[in-house]
């Protein structure tokens, strides 16, 4: 816990002089997200306002929302935990994906692209694929298909993403074996990148499709051995 409340005081001059709950579950989302804190980690109330310098009631306020966004859940007498997702989680999060990025793949107008973000974001894979630092490839995953939905160019559709990357990271803390689950997808991203830097939406959304179909199949094989059927209340079981 000491060195994720070190992160958190650097992102202490974030805040400003205005700071609010809103920008404290912003900067706590991006933690959850890149893995600060993992999946049953109880959040102190103390230790985290401490490093942000901010009021328990903003912190409260902040865990709230966070909450309401599926990524922390309260348990009477006992705190706030990062949420474990369940298997339904998994599935409804993929049917999200696919719904969403598949949708800004096929929306795309005339190429070329602006994809210096994902052409970016596959050589942070492939760097820290050489390093052996295959939960830093999950990483680069979630920032590759984060640049794929900026491709629309809607503040609406990375807001709801924001949410929907941060839950999938959740998943990928459960995963045991981390190099078997997140090295295919380096050619993948590879492939989807190499069909936009073409033009050719069509074959970029097939291929993203079938990725989002193998990569659904990878994590709920993984979720239902180490999580199993039991814990369907997201409550901290791992």
């Amino acid at each position: 816990m000491t060195e994720q409340l070190s992160g958190l005081a650097d992102d202490r001059a974030l805040l400003g002089r205005t700071s609010t709950a809103e920008r404290v579950a912003d900067i706590l989302r991006s933690r959850i997200a890149e893995g600060y804190f993992p999946p049953g980690t109880r959040l102190s109330e103390d230790s985290i306002g401490g490093a942000l310098g901010v009021s328990r009631n903003t912190l409260r306020e902040a865990f709230r929302l966070l909450t309401h966004e599926r990524l922390l859940v309260h348990e009477l007498n006992r705190g706030v935990f990062v949420r474990v997702l369940t298997v339904e989680d998994v599935e409804d999060i993929y049917r999200t994906r696919r719904l969403v990025e598949c949708a800004v793949v096929r929306g795309l107008g005339e190429p070329p692209y602006a994809l210096a973000g994902l052409a970016e974001a596959v050589e942070e894979g492939r760097g820290a694929a050489r390093e052996g630092d295959w939960k830093g490839v999950g990483t680069a995953n979630i920032h590759f298909h984060r640049e794929l939905v900026a491709l629309a160019a809607s503040e609406r559709t990375d807001e709801l993403m924001r949410s929907v990357f941060a839950e999938l990271r959740l998943a990928f803390h459960v995963v045991d074996e981390p190099q078997r689950l997140h090295e295919p997808y380096i050619e993948r991203n590879v492939g989807i990148l190499q069909a936009l830097e073409d033009g050719d939406r069509d074959r970029a959304e097939a291929l993203l499709a079938a990725y989002l179909e193998v990569s659904l199949e990878r994590v709920v094989e993984v979720y239902r051995r180490r999580v199993g059927e039991d814990g369907r209340d997201g409550t901290p079981t791992v």
